[in-house]
């Protein structure tokens, strides 16, 4: 992987491979991207949020990969391995036919190997002979970090000043002062093995040979071959809807039960714009949905974790009733998630800049309160009751709801632009008041309800009042104005209002006339409703299937079945999304999105439902 002038003289989209050319392997500790050409070009070690060890999905000269691939010319097919996280990269020469087993053991934590974080790459030649390529280029610390390679009892150790990694091979291999190479052949039936480990103090290099290749590859397809088991899935969409509860799986962080929004970083929501954000950590709201996503489908056991998380790391900042909660939290709980560019990086395609951190963390964003306590109450009713502490959190957020609803925050979509009264974040200060009023009544569970009751009816009022729009006729993104926002389509998802009430249904043709492009849905038009940021972005994929619930409860159900079938048509080859749709049909943002794989879990299983 040669040096050249940053950043390059060559057209940088044709040193990357689109977002959605990638799959995803991982451990429930951290992913690795790997792409349609064999190469590993995402991956952060110990965890998501960990400085990256490859990063050429974000600069292809500096930010390290981990290639493999046949060594002639080959076409490429990826996929699954039925049922599994567990990758297929397949390469078709003129001579045979190869593939690329990718994959990350689940390791318990219990486990003496935790620590270990072991990627293991199997090659298999199925068909005649053919050859391969392999280099091994990390790049630590984001690129910022030098590194050394040395090798000792048939083991490459690349080490940095923060991390070490361990490279065992069954096939020979050459160092320089950075890489390591190898050039091998295999006939039909032989495989080689390559493993990567994290290495410290308590975990020692150790080689993966092919007996025990062949021993974690059948233990990791039984791993989640056993987990996918759980779901009560049986609908029309079972094989789309269950690669993205896998998806959502991966994107776990089994220590302490949060869900990451999306593993990556950066990867632009328009090519070449500044619209980059880092989004490895926990939003409260994204992860709150999961938690329904995978209820609807009997994931119990990922609901009770984040439970474990919230009761852990946000109830403390809110027991008190002193300050609002905060929009996003570390995967291990953290608060203080400082936002920075590394400007050293060109950006995937060239789209800088190129962030860790994220300063949205300093937000106020209202509408979080009604994703955790209706996650909340959701599992309460469909998993097991929640205990006596954790209702007195409950009491606690809806204390401060009661008191702060009525303020202008940055909203549900993030806006850099300043506060507005935001419809979205009303509606769900409305959830979060009303949903703690159900539990209260359901559990019989001790609350100042008339004050909780008042605070509901007063919070209904407004939105009607002063979020509709009688020249639109429609229900407007915010108090004051006439832009239309497609957050507004889960006020019949909510339960807010009615879905064939009349506002609503003139409200829902409306975002048909303004929003929706061909079944996909913009949030808003960012010149209509300035952000604070420049340049425009692809269609929001939560939205799309958003839209598709409102269709389905207002009862139009071809249209709503059309759409969410031209939905399906814009996932990559393996069933993955990232964060939006571009004009052209390609991936834009960070990648996968949780908030599409969970909505596109909710808009199925309804349409399913009603569907019969």
């Amino acid at each position: 992987m040669a040096e050249t002038p940053f950043p390059g003289d060559a057209d940088p989209s044709t040193r990357y491979l689109p977002i959605a050319d990638h799959g995803l392997i991982g451990d429930l500790r951290s992913i690795a991207l790997v792409g349609t050409n064999g190469t590993i070009d995402w991956y952060c070690c110990p965890a998501f949020d960990s400085p990256s060890v490859f990063a050429a999905v974000l600069d292809a000269e500096r930010g390290g990969c981990f290639e493999l691939a046949a060594a002639l010319p080959a076409r490429t097919k990826q996929f699954y391995f039925p049922d599994t996280n567990v990758l297929i990269t397949r390469f078709f020469t003129e001579d045979g036919v190869g593939e690329v087993q990718d994959f990350m053991p689940v390791t318990g934590e219990d486990s003496a190997e935790v620590g270990r974080h072991r990627l293991i790459r199997r090659v298999v030649c199925v068909r005649g002979t053919v050859p391969f390529r392999a280099l091994v280029a990390p790049r630590f610390g984001y690129g910022l970090d030098p590194h050394t390679v040395g090798t000792a009892d048939g083991v490459v150790l690349f080490e940095s000043a923060d991390r070490s990694l361990a490279l065992t091979s069954t096939v020979s291999v050459e160092c320089d002062d950075r890489d390591v190479r190898a050039d091998f052949k295999l006939a039909e039936g032989e495989t080689a093995v390559f493993a990567l480990d994290q290495v410290d103090g308590d975990i020692a290099p150790r080689g993966c040979a092919r007996a025990e290749a062949e021993r974690e590859f059948n233990a990791t397809v039984a791993y989640w071959r056993g987990w996918l088991r759980q779901s009560h899935y049986r609908g029309r969409w079972r094989e789309m809807v269950h690669r993205s509860a896998l998806t959502l799986k991966l994107l776990t962080y089994a220590p302490t039960g949060a869900i990451v929004a999306a593993p990556t970083t950066s990867l632009p929501e328009q090519p070449g714009g500044e619209r980059n954000w880092d989004y490895r950590y926990v939003w409260v709201r994204d992860a709150a949905f999961c938690v329904y996503a995978l209820l609807r489908l009997g994931f119990s056991g990922e609901a009770e974790a984040f439970m474990r998380f919230v009761t852990t790391h946000v109830s403390p900042g809110c027991s008190d009733g002193s300050g609002p909660l905060q929009v996003m939290y570390g995967i291990d709980g953290r608060t203080e998630l400082p936002e920075r560019e590394l400007p050293h990086l060109e950006g995937h395609q060239g789209s800088a800049p190129v962030r860790v951190g994220n300063a949205a963390a300093d937000q106020l964003q209202l509408d979080i309160y009604g994703a955790l306590i209706d996650s909340i109450y959701l599992y309460d009713k469909w998993a097991q009751p929640i205990s006596s502490g954790q209702w007195d959190d409950v009491c606690h957020l809806v204390g401060w709801v009661c008191d702060h609803w009525d303020q202008p925050d940055e909203g549900v979509w993030e806006t850099r632009g300043g506060r507005e009264d935001f419809l979205y974040s009303r509606l769900m200060c409305w959830v979060a008041v009303e949903r703690a009023i159900r539990l209260a009544n359901r559990r019989g569970l001790p609350a100042d309800l008339s004050r909780w009751q008042e605070a509901r009816d007063t919070i209904y009022r407004r939105i009607m009042d002063r979020g509709w729009s009688g020249s639109r006729g429609a229900f407007v993104q915010h108090e004051g104005g006439d832009v239309l926002d497609a957050s507004s389509l889960m006020m019949p998802l909510a339960k807010f209002i009615a879905p064939t009430d009349p506002k609503w249904l003139s409200t829902l043709d409306a975002l048909t006339e303004d929003l929706v492009s061909d079944s996909l849905v913009y949030r808003y038009d960012p010149q209509a409703s300035p952000d604070g940021l420049r340049g425009d972005e692809g269609t929001f994929s939560i939205c799309s299937f958003w839209y598709v619930e409102a269709l389905v409860r207002a009862g139009r159900l071809d249209e709503a079945r059309l759409a969410f079938e031209k939905m399906l048509t814009y996932a990559n080859h393996l069933g993955l999304y990232a964060e939006e749709i571009g004009r052209t049909g390609e991936q834009q943002g960070n990648f996968p999105q949780a908030f599409t794989h969970l909505s596109l879990i909710s808009a199925a299983f309804n349409l399913d439902r009603a569907l019969g």
